[in-house]
């Protein structure tokens, strides 16, 4: 009766539209009120250790490194070495936007930062030269996934916060996935255009800068996840010390190569980083009262117990799992999403033999699925804000193009090389 509290609580708060660290909370309160008030005096603990991980001062830091790089002109630089290398295709602002999610994903660690930066851009550009708003739109949203996919990945040091697993071997095992779907989005643009007739079109960005300048902006922004990653795997740095030189090489292309970035930005960076960190954080705090009154409940066993007693195939239950990842994603945005099923779901795949970092790539491109779709679709509200289409509007024009995230989805679960050949070769 106590667990029906807490869950009917909790729905009743998301169902409200209440902070979800309250909803969160509230109902453990309520929970612990019903069954041991005097647990109530562990509360403040719980959600200090919840937060008390090292590896958490690399979450700020990764925010605050793609925030510097976007204010610093970084997001321009990469849509024109973008536009550069797909010059030869006609209509081609299509894949340029799909190039420059790849790149700006190996940059912000976020997909609604990417969906904001190149979309902002992307969108105008692509309407001037003929392109439907919607197919601009929906194509930025869909291309935008690979933000919090291709490493560095802000999702997923949550993950490794809650499942103790590599933060390195999670960002490599996001590479394949995140590039897999880069390459099919590119296909279906071809074939999309070719379906609509939009290969006809031109669109040609006049600019005066040369190849050899924008060759070299490009290369000074594909450094930048080079230093992240590679300091990780070979062991040069940790997580947080990677994210703190990507935080100083950030300042110094910001200032004094591209020298946009001025003194009296840093302020407002500083409050968005701020603003943002915080309130992954207190999700997170509150998520472990939550995940702690589970643990005592042993729903985590409950529901290991209830897949293992299913007598279908493998298979059928990692279809299972792939559609609850797909649902939760939908309602929930990825950090309590992460926060809330992984301790429940992970000791379920342990049971079915799937590596822990291969669930964290499934984790992570199934609930970037979910920011693309309604009716919460954290993609979707910025895309919104840029091209003043509803949400269900620029759904169905990303629906052609999430289909290769859905492809990229299965591959990571039913081929477990997707996810874990680069963190094999690269990691031992």
């Amino acid at each position: 009766m106590s667990m029906v509290i807490l869950f009917l609580c909790f729905c009743a708060a998301s169902a409200l539209g209440v902070p979800i660290y309250i909803g969160l909370g509230g109902s453990s309160i309520v929970y612990l009120l019903f069954t041991n008030p005097s647990f109530l005096a562990m509360l403040p603990q719980r959600i200090w250790a919840g937060t008390d991980a090292i590896m958490m001062i690399a979450l700020p830091l990764f925010i605050l490194a793609g925030d510097l790089m976007n204010r610093g002109g970084i997001t321009k630089r990469i849509i024109d070495f973008s536009l550069h290398i797909v010059r030869p295709i006609k209509g081609g602002l299509g894949e340029v936007c799909v190039v420059s999610s790849m790149i700006f994903g190996g940059i912000s660690g976020s997909s609604v930062a990417d969906t904001t930066a190149v979309g902002s851009i992307m969108i105008p550009a692509m309407e001037s030269k003929g392109f439907s708003k919607g197919y601009a739109t929906g194509l930025t949203v869909a291309a935008s996934t690979m933000g919090m996919i291709i490493p560095p990945s802000v999702p997923m040091v949550t993950y490794a916060m809650v499942s103790g697993q590599s933060i390195g071997k999670l960002f490599l095992a996001g590479l394949v996935p995140g590039l897999l779907i880069g390459v099919f989005q590119l296909v279906a643009v071809q074939i999309y255009k070719r379906s609509k007739k939009l290969h006809l079109l031109e669109a040609v960005i006049k600019h005066e800068r040369s190849f050899l300048r924008e060759g070299k902006d490009g290369f000074l922004a594909l450094i930048m996840p080079l230093i992240i990653i590679g300091s990780i795997v070979f062991g040069v740095a940790t997580a947080s010390e990677s994210a703190a030189v990507a935080v100083l090489y950030a300042l110094l292309l910001g200032f004094f190569v591209f020298k946009e970035l001025k003194l009296k930005d840093l302020p407002e960076v500083l409050r968005k980083t701020a603003a943002s960190s915080a309130s992954v954080m207190i999700i997170i705090g509150f998520s472990m009262i939550f995940g702690w009154v589970m643990a005592m409940e042993k729903v985590p066993d409950l529901i290991a117990g209830f897949f293992l007693s299913l007598e279908v195939d493998r298979f059928w239950i990692l279809i299972l799992l792939d559609l609850l990842i797909l649902f939760v994603g939908t309602f929930l945005d990825v950090t309590p999403a992460l926060l809330l099923i992984t301790p429940i779901l992970l000791p379920v795949v342990r049971e079915f033999g799937i590596d822990p970092i291969q669930f964290g790539a499934i984790m992570i491109v199934g609930t970037a699925i979910g920011l693309v779709t309604p009716p919460l679709g954290m993609c979707l509200n910025a895309a919104n804000k840029i091209s003043r289409m509803s949400i269900i509007a620029i759904f169905k024009a990303s629906v052609p193009f999430l289909v290769c995230d859905v492809i990229v989805l299965s591959l990571v679960t039913f081929v477990p090389a997707v996810s874990l050949w680069a963190p094999s070769v690269l990691m031992k």
